[in-house]
């Protein structure tokens, strides 16, 4: 898609916007700041983050954005996760809200689904979705400004509506070094939450087209060429694994999978998997080995996947599901597999399974997963 038929001005997000600190605001070593963002509504508006950088910086260091989900806000302990590994990072308000949770007078848009969804008969400078992923830009932007970060390693991380903007940014901003969504895909308007199916099931095909051709992932992703780590629960209930696993399939760059049974959702569960900072480290920090998969393939009975595996990988696992109502309240079956001399082997795949997956762990807790299968 050209960037002509795009509501943003790409180029221009590309450039560092005005900042400047947030009065005296402080959390525990970070610093409260505020960036230009989009027109909204006539007027400038600007947005809320805390920054944090590791305590001794003696060369410039890799730097991760960090973007939050629905009803989330600049949560300085996500920062501080980041700076605690040696990376600085950024976390902004997308919702045009300050450090106490107050809208500010120059705020954008809020993160209500009139905002999101609904206001698609609107000047684009009114969507939440293009004041959020024009912060996300330019928060990039930012963070390559500061002389103490490699603009080279600065990656990108969200939870939930934060993991669907992630992967919009992936497939929009080629700067970023690394993506890594949680929960958050596109095909949003295919299968994701009840509510929000009800809404595009209301909207006019004009205006539907229009925000899929905008602002879903679908629409961008495949022009995403860097690494990508993608980790969602089984069972979750806005991004189901149909619209994960199409979401999956279309970024052509290096690409992993962490699929966990039952994952709870939430900010909190969502920056905990360990694989985040796994993944980041080998990309920005030339860490350890990731485990790398090839194809699933079924012969006979049993599945088979051959494995590159990291040094100490374990626990390989087969999880399956022969249920066919709604994913988000399917029940999964775990069982031991099988790996040897580099490929992973299921036990007897039941007949009436509907999807299945393997996983490896690390002794750090981080996961991996295989491709999911889907039965037609």
């Amino acid at each position: 898609m050209s960037a002509i038929d795009l509501p943003w001005n790409l180029e221009h997000l590309q450039t560092a916007p005005s900042w400047s600190w947030w009065g005296d605001a402080e959390a525990d070593g970070l610093r409260g700041l505020t960036y230009a963002n989009e027109t909204y509504r006539g007027r400038s508006s600007k947005v809320f983050a805390w920054y944090g950088r590791p305590n001794e910086v003696r060369e410039p260091v890799p730097a991760m954005v960090l973007v939050h989900g629905g009803g989330g806000k600049a949560f300085a302990e996500w920062v501080r996760l980041w700076t605690a590994k040696g990376y600085a990072a950024l976390a902004m308000d997308l919702g045009g809200c300050g450090p106490d949770g107050q809208r500010l007078p120059d705020g954008g848009p809020g993160q209500d689904h009139d905002r999101k969804f609904m206001c698609m008969q609107e000047p684009p400078d009114s969507h939440w979705c293009f004041h959020a992923l024009a912060a996300v830009v330019r928060a990039n932007s930012l963070l390559r400004s500061f002389p103490e970060i490699d603009p080279a390693r600065v990656g990108v991380t969200g939870i939930s509506w934060g993991g669907f903007l992630t992967c919009l940014a992936a497939g929009l901003d080629p700067r970023f070094a690394l993506a890594m969504p949680v929960y958050g895909c596109g095909f949003i308007h295919e299968n994701s939450s009840v509510d929000w199916l009800a809404i595009f099931a209301k909207l006019p095909a004009e205006l539907r087209e229009r925000w899929v051709r905008w602002y879903d992932p679908s629409s961008h992703l495949s022009a995403a060429r860097l690494p990508m780590l993608f980790v969602n629960g089984t069972n979750d209930f806005a991004y189901p694994l149909d619209s994960y696993m199409k979401t999956f399939g279309l970024p052509a760059g290096q690409k992993h999978l962490s699929v966990r049974v039952r994952m709870p959702h939430g900010h909190e569960h969502g920056w905990a998997p360990s694989e985040l900072a796994r993944f980041a480290d080998r990309h920005l920090r030339g860490g350890h080995a990731l485990t790398e998969f090839g194809p699933l393939e079924r012969r006979g009975e049993r599945g088979f996947v051959p494995v590159r595996a990291a040094s100490q990988a374990r626990s390989p696992q087969f999880h399956f599901t022969s249920d066919a109502q709604a994913w988000q309240s399917r029940h999964w079956h775990s069982l031991p597999a099988a790996l040897c001399d580099g490929v992973l082997t299921t036990p007897p795949i039941p007949a009436e399974a509907r999807a299945w997956f393997c996983t490896l762990e690390e002794p750090d807790g981080s996961s991996q997963s295989t491709a999911v299968a889907i039965a037609p």
